[in-house]
C-alpha cells in the first residue's frame, strides 16, 4: 500500500505542477516578447504562477517516497552502466533542489515586479536546462533504458498547453472576443507542437528499431495502455485541434472553457500513459491514490496562491 501511496502522488505532483510551471514559462516569454496576450491572461497565469514554491514544498512527498516510485533508487530495475551513474539518488534529490528553488525564485521576482527582459532570457535558460534533466528524472526515470532527445520539449510544451488550458478554464469571464481569440490561438500553436513532437518521436523510435524503445512502446500499447492512449489523442489532442480551427469556438470563452477543460483531461491522462505502465500491476492501485492526490493538491492551491500572491505581488505602475 506504501508503494501505491508514493506512486500515485509521483503521477499527482507532475500531473498537478504542469499548470504552475507551464504558467511561469509563459509570463517569462511575455516579459521578453511583449504582447496583448500577456496582459489578458494574467488574471489567470500569476496567481497560477505563485504555485511553483508549493510545488517546490510537496515535491517532498516524491523524495520520501523515492525508493517506492522509482525501481532504481531501491536497487531493482538495472539500468545500463552510464545510466546508473546517473540516476543516483543522492544526485537525483541535488538536480530537483537545484531546479525547484531556481524556479521558486524566479516565480518570486516576477510576481514582485522584480524581473525585468534580461532575467527573463536568463530564466527561459535555465528553464531549458533544467527540464532537459528533470524530465528525465521525474518521468522517464521510472522505467530506465528508454530515452528521447525530443522528451524535454515534449514534457515543456505539455506544461505550457496546461497552463493555456487553465487560464481558458478559469478566465472566460474576464475575457472579450479579442482575449479569447489570442488564447485560443496560443493553445492551437501549442497543441500543434504537442502533436507533432509526439507523433516525430514515435515515428524516429519505431524506424530505429531499438529494443529498449520498441519494448517502451509495445508495454504503453498494449491493452488497457493502447486504449488510454487513443483516448488521449481524441480527447486531449484532435477534437480541442478541430474546435480551435472554428472562428465561432476562437471567439467564445465559453466555448473555450469547454475546450480548456478537454485539454487538461488530456494532459492529465497523457502523463498517466507515461508513467503508470512501469508500475504494471501495481498501476490500478497508484492510479485510484493519483485522482486522491491530485483533488486535496486542487483544492489547497486557491487558498495558496492567493495568500502568496497577496503577500508577494507589487501593484503595477505604468
Amino acid at each position: 500500500m506504501s508503494d501505491a501511496l508514493f506512486r500515485g502522488w509521483l503521477l499527482a505532483w507532475i500531473v498537478w505542477s504542469a499548470v504552475p510551471f507551464g504558467a511561469l514559462v509563459l509570463v517569462m516569454i511575455h516579459a521578453v516578447t511583449g504582447g496583448r496576450w500577456g496582459e489578458t491572461l494574467a488574471p489567470a497565469l500569476r496567481p497560477a504562477t505563485a504555485l511553483v514554491p508549493l510545488a517546490a514544498l510537496t515535491f517532498l512527498g516524491v523524495a520520501l517516497g523515492l525508493h517506492a516510485a522509482f525501481p532504481w533508487a531501491a536497487g531493482t530495475g538495472a539500468a545500463p552502466d552510464v545510466l546508473r551513474l546517473y540516476l543516483d539518488p543522492v544526485l537525483f534529490l541535488v538536480r530537483a533542489a537545484v531546479t525547484l528553488l531556481g524556479w521558486s525564485v524566479l516565480a518570486g521576482l516576477f510576481l514582485s515586479g522584480r524581473a525585468g527582459t534580461l532575467v527573463a532570457g536568463l530564466g527561459l535558460t535555465f528553464y531549458g536546462l533544467t527540464i532537459s534533466l528533470v524530465s528525465i528524472d521525474w518521468i522517464l526515470s521510472v522505467e530506465p533504458g528508454f530515452n528521447s532527445s525530443a522528451f524535454a520539449a515534449d514534457v515543456a510544451f505539455h506544461q505550457i498547453l496546461a497552463a493555456l488550458a487553465f487560464a481558458a478554464l478559469v478566465s472566460p469571464l474576464s475575457l472579450d472576443a479579442r482575449g479569447a481569440s489570442d488564447l485560443a490561438g496560443l493553445m492551437l500553436a501549442t497543441l500543434l507542437g504537442v502533436l507533432y513532437l509526439e507523433l516525430m518521436s514515435y515515428i524516429v523510435a519505431w524506424y530505429g528499431d531499438l529494443p529498449p524503445k520498441a519494448e517502451w512502446y509495445l508495454k504503453r500499447g498494449a491493452s488497457p495502455w493502447g486504449g488510454v492512449l487513443v483516448a488521449t489523442l481524441f480527447l486531449g489532442g484532435i477534437v480541442p485541434f478541430l474546435a480551435l480551427l472554428f472562428s465561432a469556438v476562437r471567439k467564445s470563452p465559453a466555448l473555450l472553457r469547454g475546450v480548456g477543460l478537454l485539454v487538461l483531461i488530456g494532459v492529465t491522462v497523457h502523463f498517466a500513459w507515461l508513467v503508470l505502465p512501469a508500475y504494471g500491476e501495481g498501476a490500478a492501485a497508484a492510479a485510484a491514490v493519483a485522482v486522491l492526490a491530485l483533488f486535496v493538491l486542487v483544492l489547497v492551491s486557491g487558498s495558496v496562491s492567493r495568500l502568496i500572491v497577496r503577500r508577494v505581488a507589487r501593484p503595477r505602475h505604468v
